[in-house]
């Protein structure tokens, strides 16, 4: 089914206890992010959406209870002149993850067909082209062994507008906010025909794209956090690996008796 952004307006709020079932889904996240190291294996979280929609602090909540040599986050800014001297997708191969490492993207590759077609930093033939070549991207990893997980937080313009008011009001907040911030805002209808597009392409069976209503945030983090872990417990054995002949041979010769 087409995926419809006006269907994550809601904002409802977040019905239970918030501090425990947070607690609880973090120590869930945390078993999977162990179990895709134990096992070796490689994942990856797109975060996209609205400026001011809850990105980083869901990923704060994600990654709060988890082992730092689990995942790493990469925040994606505009690119540098040795990135742009390259094909767009050259410096997210340089961030992929490695085996047993999940990979967290702050913005995407997903720009190309957003940002950069909205404002006209791609060509009209380039961002088009686009739309294949991140499917082709994506399902090179994923025939690869990588798990690929893709979220995209909605807000509507009453929210976002809400948001920059209070960041711009917080003195250790407003750096958050920038003239690009606010600029952008008066482009949503092209931007909202971008995603339109965007959806329509590359929302694959391999990659496929979970929306999250971002205009309650505590609803949204739990969202994004149930995104995640089940996606990984679909993806990871449900059981930890053996311990290796040569370590249990090591343990019981060093440890015996030491109780």
């Amino acid at each position: 089914m087409p995926i419809n952004l006006w269907d994550y307006e809601a904002g409802d709020s977040y019905g239970g206890d918030y501090r425990k079932d947070l607690k609880d889904l973090q120590e869930e996240v945390s078993r999977l992010f162990v179990a895709n190291h134990v096992h070796g294996r490689r994942a990856i979280v797109v975060v996209e959406g609205w400026d001011a929609s809850g990105k980083g602090g869901a990923i704060q909540r994600l990654t709060a209870e988890c082992d730092p040599r689990s995942y790493r986050v990469w925040p994606i800014t505009a690119p540098t002149e040795e990135e742009k001297a390259r094909h767009y997708l050259w410096r997210f191969w340089q961030r992929l993850p490695r085996a047993g490492e999940i990979a967290i993207f702050d913005r995407s590759w997903y720009g190309r067909v957003l940002v950069e077609r909205v404002e006209g930093f791609a060509t009209d033939a380039e961002w088009r082209r686009a739309y294949d070549e991140i499917n082709e991207f994506e399902a090179q990893l994923a025939a690869d062994g990588a798990l690929i997980v893709k979220l995209f937080f909605h807000v509507t313009q009453q929210t976002q507008d809400a948001r920059f008011r209070a960041r711009l009001a917080h003195p250790w907040k407003r750096w958050k906010v920038t003239e690009e911030d606010l600029r952008n805002r008066g482009r949503r209808k092209a931007y909202l025909d971008a995603l339109r597009d965007m959806f329509d392409r590359t929302d694959t069976r391999w990659a496929p794209w979970s929306l999250v209503d971002g205009n309650d945030k505590k609803a949204a983090r739990m969202a994004a956090l149930r995104h995640v872990a089940d996606a990984l417990g679909a993806a990871l054995p449900a059981e930890p690996p053996p311990i290796r002949p040569e370590m249990e041979q090591v343990a019981a010769e060093l440890l015996q008796g030491r109780d």
